[in-house]
């Protein structure tokens, strides 16, 4: 049976879900906190399924945390290589969704360099798909862990002020952190260069700075963004010395935050050019390990749920 609240054969993105279903997507991560803290940290709830991890691009937090997520429910993991794959021979992506729908998978969990992709390849396949980063699209699952670390640090989404700081640009992160935090009634703020301002992103809702001293001031939660040297592609910023003067986190731009404001940052972090190590590493305020640490619960219950969504989908041919 579908899950009467999160009926949906596929997480492409944060855009569309209800506060209803993103509450419920957390509830159910809440639930697997605890399991991983636990001595005995596995499930057989999806014994005998089997999830493919398919990414386009590097990653090791994702594809790691998404592997585990899947051992611990006691499935079938395949990690396909793309370097080495029929993809690097010139196979297309929708050749690529019909060798791998013959093969009967579960969940494809897909990393792509393009936006769209990911939702062209789950048109064309009969499991459910999971988003797990495209192009500068969205990170569905990154703000997803990153709202559960925010709740369970503050007890609450609505009515905080989180400030989005760095390359938002090219970030997909970020375009998944704004559907979501303004969905659940938090106020976002996002400080960069203007440079690396989306054009037109006030429309969506959230306010703009180009000042660190004002963009901070009196916010919940301070999240960091890494500088994405490979999707630039021209001159964004004068040198990584000079970003990190001006927008670089350290203790007296912090010192803008309110007190108790929480340090983010989904990673890889480049100290010394989005964040100094002082603020990374301070345990009284910085939450960047324990995204991590959520992130497996996070996707624990997205495997889970999307798994036995799709065990009543109708069979659907995938086209050429």
């Amino acid at each position: 049976m579908p899950d009467p609240v999160f009926p949906h054969r596929h997480l492409l993105g944060i855009e569309g879900l209800s506060p209803a279903e993103i509450n419920h997507l957390l509830d159910r991560s809440d639930h697997y906190v605890a399991l991983n803290r636990a001595a005995e940290k596995t499930t057989d709830s999806l014994r005998g399924r089997t999830i493919v991890n398919l990414f386009f691009e590097n990653s090791t937090r994702t594809r790691t945390s998404f592997e585990l997520a899947a051992k611990r429910h006691g499935a079938h993991v395949i990690n396909m290589q793309v370097e080495s794959s029929s993809v690097a021979k010139g196979e297309t992506l929708i050749d690529t969704a019909v060798t791998l729908n013959a093969m009967h998978p579960d969940v494809l969990v897909v990393r792509h360099p393009d936006s769209g992709a990911v939702k062209l390849l789950a048109d064309k396949v009969n499991c459910g798909v999971v988003n797990g980063g495209d192009g500068s699209h969205e990170h569905p699952t990154q703000a997803l862990l990153d709202a559960l670390t925010i709740r369970r640090r503050k007890g609450k989404l609505n009515g905080l002020l989180v400030a989005i700081c760095g390359d938002v640009l090219h970030s997909r992160v970020a375009r998944s952190n704004f559907l979501l935090l303004l969905t659940m009634g938090a106020r976002v703020r996002i400080i960069a260069p203007r440079t690396l301002i989306p054009s037109q992103v006030d429309r969506m809702g959230v306010e703009v700075f180009t000042d660190m001293a004002a963009g901070l001031k009196d916010v919940d939660i301070v999240m960091m963004l890494r500088v994405q040297n490979e999707r630039m592609r021209g001159s964004y910023i004068p040198s990584v010395r000079e970003y990190f003067h001006f927008f670089g986190l350290d203790r007296a731009k912090l010192a803008q935050a309110k007190p108790d404001a929480l340090i983010m940052h989904p990673g890889p972090m480049n100290r010394g050019t989005e964040i100094d190590s002082d603020v990374a590493d301070d345990v009284e305020r910085s939450v960047i390990r324990e995204q991590v640490e959520l992130g497996v619960a996070v996707r624990m219950a997205i495997l889970e749920i999307l798994a036995l969504n799709n065990v009543a989908a109708p069979a659907r041919k995938a086209a050429l």
